[in-house]
């Protein structure tokens, strides 16, 4: 708590509010995750919307598709949207997995010959056989 009259030195990492304030890296991280949220959601709904492009297999037994292993032709708006949603959602994961590597570990402040203190385990104890009825 600062008392009155104290200056506030730049280093003071809080806002008007006494909330810590946001710095660069977490708005980044913010909007990198809202966006990938959004991605996410968009190219699950795409590819929800496209047909199959093995729906033409069944054509190969009895029917007259060219198509089946040849070539499919131009794509259509659908598939290019898809295409530029992976790609979106490509370098978002990126930029989360290099955002996310400069974070601290939760093995940091493990030591290396440290062991757990808890007892060992036992054998349990032979189940007692019932004897025969006479």
């Amino acid at each position: 708590m600062r008392k009155t009259g104290e200056s506030v030195s730049p280093s003071d990492n809080r806002g008007s509010t006494g909330s810590p304030a946001l710095t660069k890296e977490a708005v980044m991280r913010i909007f990198l995750i809202s966006v990938h949220v959004i991605v996410s959601a968009i190219l699950i709904t795409m590819v929800l919307l496209q047909k199959g492009k093995g729906a033409d297999i069944g054509a190969a037994f009895g029917g007259a598709s060219q198509t089946v292993f040849g070539p499919r032709g131009a794509q259509s708006f659908l598939a290019k949207l898809t295409t530029a949603a992976a790609i979106i959602f490509m370098f978002t994961s990126l930029g989360l997995a290099l955002t996310t590597s400069s974070k601290s570990s939760v093995m940091e402040n493990v030591k290396p010959g440290q062991s757990s203190t808890t007892a060992p385990l036992t054998p349990p104890s032979p189940i007692p056989t019932p004897l025969p009825a006479k």
